[in-house]
């Protein structure tokens, strides 16, 4: 793709340059499925692809030829005419809302730059074209995919929000291309006379390849990082100008609007089969029929009746099979998949305005995303669970640090958190290995884990935290707040306990550490008030050579040895220095009142730090720079070219920013190049994981690196000075990295691990991360109810043991399995090793089950930890079986280090071979993969955007919510939905037998014993409301009683409603009301000339009857909604017939139903005949169900006897209690009364 924009004087090229640039597409969009010409053709066609819309309209056409013609032709054409017009009318809402949409997106304004006006002008963003140059202030969207030309910023940079592209709501930055002008001044469209070429339009969002030609022939090239992409929002930045590269459907934003996806759910899947049974039924019903009515022919002799002689009974026979067809079509129940959507939008309708499933502080509901699976929340079997951000709350606590080898526990912020004793990790740092050394001896009482923050600054799949939302109140470590003070005294003390310059040596680690704390990252600084450069101008600061004189004293070989302090003058302090250190030991008020002098230093600019916002890539990030501002340490204000720090007892520092090496999923950590603010040399920060920081780093003698037990470790280290060549030559080979086209991203990691070696531990921080609440009682809950919970992670496997401990998914009582091998032999012994032993300790787990359980609360099992290298070669096709063998003996399994591959890879393992029902759960976008993969996904609205909720089928706020998501809901909409299938197959089957019981007593001819109106109303209006109501509001279980007895969810999983053998039941069922139906009216008229019509008029009222109260005794629940819409349904039938039969007397031909309604309904015996139909129908039914309730009772039953039993023998004891002492002068007892004496407690109890 190419496109050009040169400013010269020939007006021809320019015209030229323009009707080429037409050739791209327009940036217009529409999402919609239809236009005004097409919509009926298309729509038409769509409706086609369902089976029963083709066979209905088959059958209205099959109805008009004479010779098996059924009833009126226009009348057969009524259901199918209703339901593609009810269909019609859904798809003409749903695609005119996207209209709307599309218009109102279409319609919006930009600034695009006229050349015949020389100025930008207002133009729709259908109207912006590929080539022209846009122009965009702060807080405005971008309306196409622009390569960035100008920023107001004099870095050259720019913040976009992609919170409308990806859900995230992190800044990200942009920088301008390179070799344009100096930023800053403003850009002019007609100097710009460079070539641009890119590659063709693709969908991934994080690559961008192309270059630019200048006119000096000069080419650079262009990255992902100079793309500003539709739909995204400027921020923090006042002006930007950039030329259109992408523009409409080939935008990347619309590239991947693929629209929703769909998923059929097992119970869909279930009654298509039912319904092809549904369908061979039909066609041995009809067969049958046929070769009746071909006998009844060849045997007749002297009809007194007209009968076509000339049609053989064969032909006559197979005229009669497509007769059938069309009399018995019902039986194909063509209402039913319209029932079933209506019904699962009451149900989401339940679900979304469900307060429990509300987060009041997000404001947040639940979101279904899916309207066709809401049936399959209520069979889950396996759940497959992330970690950070599903599991914990994804905000952190600064909780630990360690410096110069001496850890300070922050105890304070541990108090009162609910948190998980680990540190919050990067997930996009796979591999991380534990640090092998210890701290000192001080940290070893302590139970909580150092981690390390795997460079937790640069990762764009992070979403950006408003840290004032996100991080926990920081309360400083009192004893480094007494080192830190020792900085603001005119000398800095020695520590008396060690050799002489021990104490100094270690302030400067401090200095450095918490300088690194406070630049190592890519936060932007910002002000509700002020702009960036404002900002950095507002806050004065000293010279370099100024600050110098508050520098602490140097010592040989520290971080700090670059300042230039004497020796002569060390020595001379050292007396005054070990005194006040001395002091500060000896009297605990001086220190106290050290910490309150540093406090009063925080408060002194707490105006200041209160007008700063940090907006950071993520929470781990924020915390880090939140923890720094904590000890008076502020990162002030960011810039291009400087930092502006404020230190204790240094004041405010300029450091200048020479580069930046972001976080990179390869290296696994970040740094910065900066001139040090006090000695002016050039030195390099890093920070990151502890798999790669240690073996770059060198331990000062003297200190350790961190404590191994349990935490992830964040390493801050700092490399010696540079030269001024050895950072010029490394400087050109990084430009040269950089400009690259090809290989560029090997060059630029050649490059940074040519600088970053030789590193000096400076020290490590330990963040945790809250447990969301009520996740171990969720999880507890859950596992009661039957469903084995998975946590897949990206943790390393300490870290993950310790996750579910703290969540209860793992227990004191339960035997832990561990999967690590180096090889994929190792892997295959060490399956069929654990095999072995989960076999071998079954039998004794079972003994001790009950003992344990009654100790400990909870069932013992095994649990299986395996790190993602071993789960690779478990999940290929020679260890598969294995591995899954051994996963189905094990309680829960723990899943460390995966890959977000591997996290579908196990899911889609599970759900194939087992043929389970599974649901994923995660938050993030390396959780969209099972997410997608799963029966069930369930994205969470966290910390780390959208994504995985924009892939979800439904969106929760808590991990909690998953309990009475599934527990009540799912099992409410699998249970209704379930019944209300079977109801509507058997009342199709009941009235379709009707019409088929008499054809043995029409010769086979299909006829039939009522009106057409009636034959198509009965199912069509009479009969399809009571089913909606009774799919939509019929509560098999309280949900108090679901909540508080998940084991219910497993018991209706096990004995599921709807099987095949309970739709064979269901269709004897309604053999046998049929039977009974038409025959107890038969025998009743026998002997007697009574018509057709009024033979039927009882046959249609008791099935009409028997149809309602057989839905009566199957709900659960009836409340006034069901009363009303059972009598209106009664009524609609009377009503409609009895009109019928008065004002009607050529609706019907050839019959005439003038007066037959009114007859048969002012006549006894039609009553009489429609009560013992009723009770011979429905008593036999009510006989067994009561029979199996005594027999087989259901656990729900077993649940609501075990209640009323419960209550009852209360009562008694109350009444005997009452009995008793009821000749004493005793205070009556009552529910309440607390003060009752000992040996009454014990009756009472």
């Amino acid at each position: 793709m190419q496109t050009s924009s040169e400013h010269s004087s020939s007006v021809l090229e320019s015209h030229n340059s323009s009707e080429l640039l037409k050739l791209y597409k327009g940036n217009k969009i529409r999402t919609t499925k239809y236009s005004l010409l097409s919509f009926l053709p298309k729509n038409l066609f769509e409706q086609l692809h369902r089976f029963a819309n083709v066979y209905f309209i088959f059958l209205a056409a099959l109805n008009f030829v004479p010779v098996v013609e059924a009833f009126q032709p226009e009348i057969s054409l009524i259901p199918i005419i209703l339901v593609l017009s009810v269909t019609a009318v859904k798809d003409i809402w749903e695609d005119y809302c996207r209209f709307k949409v599309d218009h109102l997106i279409n319609r919006l304004l930009c600034h695009v730059y006229c050349s015949t006006q020389k100025t930008y002008v207002d133009k729709c963003w259908m109207d912006v074209r590929v080539g022209d140059f846009v122009r965009l202030s702060c807080n405005e969207i971008i309306p196409a995919d622009m390569l960035l030309l100008y920023s107001s910023d004099p870095r050259g940079v720019c913040y976009i929000e992609t919170a409308n592209l990806d859900g995230e709501t992190n800044l990200k930055q942009r920088e301008v291309v390179s070799g344009l002008p100096l930023q800053g001044v403003e850009f002019t469209p007609e100097s710009f006379c460079s070539r641009i070429e890119c590659e063709n339009p693709k969908n991934d969002l994080s690559r961008f390849r192309g270059y630019i030609e200048h006119s000096s022939g000069v080419r650079i090239g262009l990255q992902s990082s100079n793309l500003l992409l539709r739909s995204c929002t400027i921020r923090n930045t006042e002006t930007v100008i950039g030329i259109v590269v992408y523009a409409g459907h080939e935008t990347k934003a619309m590239m991947n609007n693929s629209g929703p996806r769909y998923k059929r759910s097992q119970l869909e899947k279930r009654l298509n089969m039912d319904i092809l049974w549904c369908v061979v039924l039909l066609i041995i019903m009809c067969l049958s029929a046929a070769i009746g009515h071909g006998l009844w022919l060849k045997n007749l002799n002297d009809p007194v009746f007209q009968v076509d002689d000339e049609t053989s009974p064969a032909l006559a026979g197979f005229y009669v099979f497509w007769t059938m067809i069309i009399v018995l079509q019902v039986l194909i129940p063509i209402s039913l998949y319209v029932s079933i959507e209506v019904v699962k939008l009451g149900q989401i309708y339940f679900i979304h305005n469900d307060l429990a499933l509300y987060n009041e502080q997000l404001d947040s509901r639940i979101q279904c995303r899916a309207l066709n699976i809401t049936e399959d929340l209520g069979q889950i079997q396996y759940l497959f669970s992330d970690k950070t951000g599903t599991l914990t709350e994804n905000k952190m606590v600064f909780r630990r640090c360690s410096i110069y080898g001496v850890e300070y526990p922050h105890e304070e912020n541990g108090k009162n958190q609910y948190y998980c004793s680990y540190l919050s990790e990067s997930r996009c740092v796979n591999n991380v290995k534990m640090l092998r050394s210890e701290v000192s001896s001080t940290a070893k009482h302590s139970g909580v884990q150092l981690s390390v923050t795997n460079g937790i600054h640069g990762m764009m799949e992070f979403s950006l935290q408003l840290t004032k939302s996100l991080f926990i109140s920081m309360v400083p470590d009192p004893q480094l707040v007494r080192k830190l003070k020792l900085l603001c005294s005119p000398v800095v003390h020695l520590s008396d306990c060690s050799s002489g310059n021990t104490s100094t040596l270690e302030l400067s680690y401090i200095t450095d550490f918490f300088l690194a704390l406070a630049i190592c990252n890519t936060v932007v600084v910002s002000s509700p008030s002020q702009s960036p450069h404002e900002m950095f101008q507002r806050f004065s600061f000293a010279p370099f050579s100024a600050l110098t004189s508050h520098s602490p004293p140097q010592i040989k070989d520290s971080p700090q040895s670059r300042l230039d302090s004497s020796d002569r003058r060390e020595r001379e302090d050292v007396v005054q220095m070990e005194d006040n250190y001395r002091d500060t030991k000896t009297n605990p008020d001086m220190a106290g009142q050290g910490v309150e002098n540093l406090n009063r230093e925080m408060d002194s600019d707490g105006d200041t730090h209160s007008e700063l916002l940090y907006e950071a890539e993520s929470p781990d990030e924020a915390a880090l720079v939140h923890a720094a501002q904590a000890y008076c340490c502020t990162l002030r204000c960011r810039t291009a070219e400087s930092l502006l720090v404020d230190l204790p007892g240094l004041g405010s520092l300029a450091v200048p920013l020479l580069h930046i090496l972001p976080f990179d999923s390869n290296r696994k950590r970040m740094s910065v190049v900066v001139r040090h603010p006090l000695t002016g040399q050039v030195v390099v920060y890093t920070k990151g994981a502890d798999s790669v920081i240690m073996d770059l780093a060198e331990t000062p003698k003297g200190t350790t690196s961190g404590r191994r037990n349990k935490m992830k470790l964040c390493v801050f280290c700092l490399e010696q000075c540079l030269d001024e060549e050895e950072y010029d030559v490394w400087l050109k080979d990084q430009l040269l990295a950089e400009s690259s086209i090809e290989n560029r991203e090997e060059l630029l990691l050649a490059s940074a691990e040519r600088l970053e070696t030789n590193l000096t531990l400076l020290g490590t921080t330990g963040i945790v991360d809250r447990l969301q609440e009520e996740v171990p009682e969720t999880i507890e809950t859950l596992q009661r109810a039957g469903i084995k919970v998975w946590v897949l992670t990206g943790d390393k496997q300490e870290t993950a043991i310790n996750i579910a401990y703290a969540c209860k998914l793992l227990h004191a009582n339960d035997q832990l399995l561990t999967a690590n091998c180096g090889s994929k032999n190792a892997c295959a012994a060490l399956l069929e090793e654990l095999k072995l032993e989960v076999q071998c300790g079954e039998g004794s787990m079972t003994d001790l089950t009950a003992r344990v359980e009654s100790s400990l609360g909870s069932v013992a099992g095994f649990i299986l930890v395996i790190d993602g290298r071993t789960l690779n070669w478990a999940l290929q096709e020679e260890l598969k079986s294995n591995f899954l063998e051994l996963t189905c003996r094990c309680k829960a399994v723990i899943c460390c280090r995966s890959t977000p591959l591997q996290k579908s890879q196990v899911v889609q393992l599970i759900r194939d071979q087992l043929g389970v029902m599974t649901l994923a759960v995660g938050d993030g976008a390396n959780d969209v993969s099972m997410i997608q993969v799963a029966d069930v996904g369930i994205g969470i609205s966290g910390q780390e955007g959208m994504q995985a909720v924009m892939s979800s089928d439904f969106a929760i706020s808590r991990f909690k919510h998953l309990s009475k998501l599934l527990l009540v809901h799912g099992h409410w909409c699998y249970s209704r939905l379930a019944n209300m299938i079977l109801y509507f197959i058997y009342k199709n089957v009941m009235y379709v037998n009707l019409l088929f019981w008499y054809q043995f007593f029409c010769g086979f001819s299909g006829s039939v014993m009522t009106n057409s109106w009636v034959l198509i109303f009965f199912n069509l209006i009479f009969t399809s409301i009571p089913p909606l109501i009774y799919g939509i509001l019929d509560q098999d279980t309280p949900a108090d009683t679901l909540m508080e007895q998940p084991e219910l969810y497993q018991a209706a999983h096990t004995s599921k409603v709807y099987v095949p053998n309970m739709f064979w039941i269901t269709v004897l069922d309604a053999f046998y009301q049929s039977l009974v139906c038409f025959f107890v009216p038969y025998f009743a008229f026998a002997g007697s000339d009574v018509g057709e019509l009024s033979f039927g008029s009882p046959i249609n009222t008791s099935a009409l009857l028997i149809i309602l109260l057989h839905q009566v005794i199957e709900s659960k629940t009836l409340t006034w909604i069901h009363i009303l819409v059972l009598v209106l349904s009664g009524s609609s039938y009377f009503g409609f017939v009895l009109l019928f039969s008065v004002l009607c007397v050529t609706c019907s031909p050839p019959t005439n139903p003038l007066g037959v309604e009114t007859l048969q309904m002012s006549q006894p015996l039609f009553y009489i005949i429609c009560i013992l139909t009723i009770v011979m129908a429905l008593l036999p039914r009510l006989l067994l169900r009561a029979l199996h309730n005594t027999l087989h009772p259901s656990a729900v039953l077993k649940s609501d006897q075990m209640d009323r039993m419960n209550a009852e023998k209360y009562s008694r004891r109350m009444l005997c209690w009452t009995r008793s002492h009821s000749r004493g002068n005793r205070l009556s007892v009552c529910a309440d009364n607390a003060g009752l004496e000992p040996s009454v407690a014990e009756v009472v109890s």
